[in-house]
């Protein structure tokens, strides 16, 4: 019977690829279990405010990032996801939907949507255009994951961050959704990759970001057939302060 630091990884669970996710955490817990033997680490689907207090940490999947809004609003999670990203102590990954729902500023949102406000940044929803225009890029992430030099990296429908901000800005912007959240996240962002000179445009995209216990990435590592992202996430969000 395990006996190590009880640890819970939570997925929302409204909508999107919330099982992809699930399935390459117990993938990691099942390949390494001499590295967590420290630990008693649940992952557990979340739809309820009583499944998210539970949670030592969150991830919020791909998906349809103006649906996950509604269903957290008319289920009345919303505020509750409000106050998890607010607890600095609580770790939160986005993947793809899951960081426009993060931001702070969307273009290109749909009416009445809605956004958590943890990471000070402003996205273009469906950046690069419709599901057609989806691709699949090896990408470098050595310089923040050791040894992931060629992830096969997914792009559905992808956001991009088109800004990072200061955090402190309330002027109203036509066709702008800014967070009702009043937290204020007051660490660095980082920009942890950019497409460099993207289809030759001369323009880096923004595609990763992490601002203190935050992490956003426009991608979907729940979509490769490679789980570094996920244990990088794991190790050195999740489970590096209880170490």
């Amino acid at each position: 019977m395990t006996s190590g630091k009880p640890i819970v990884l939570g997925v929302l669970a409204l909508q999107g690829a919330f099982r992809e996710h699930i399935a390459y955490f117990n993938c990691i817990l099942d390949s390494n279990p001499d590295e967590y033997s420290n630990f008693d680490i649940s992952i557990i689907e979340v739809k309820t405010k009583e499944q998210l207090e539970k949670c030592d940490s969150l991830v919020i999947p791909g998906g349809e990032s103006s649906s996950i809004s509604y269903i957290s609003e008319r289920t009345q999670l919303l505020p509750h996801l409000y106050d998890f990203i607010a607890n600095e102590q609580k770790k939160t990954w986005g993947t793809c939907a899951g960081l426009i729902f993060l931001s702070k500023e969307i273009q290109n949102g749909i009416e009445n949507q809605k956004c958590l406000g943890g990471l000070n940044i402003q996205v273009n929803r469906n950046a690069f255009g419709r599901q057609l225009n989806s691709f699949e890029i090896d990408l470098d992430f050595s310089k923040f994951i050791k040894g992931c030099d060629k992830f096969p990296t997914v792009f559905i429908r992808a956001p991009v961050v088109t800004k990072i901000l200061d955090g402190n800005c309330n002027a109203v912007e036509k066709g702008i959704i800014k967070s009702e959240n009043t937290y204020h996240n007051s660490a660095p962002t980082e920009i942890l990759y950019e497409l460099k000179n993207y289809n030759n445009s001369n323009n880096d995209l923004i595609v990763a970001v992490k601002q203190g216990h935050i992490l956003g990435t426009s991608f979907h590592p729940e979509l490769s057939d490679n789980y570094s992202f996920h244990k990088w996430f794991l190790d050195d969000f999740v489970l590096k302060s209880c170490k």
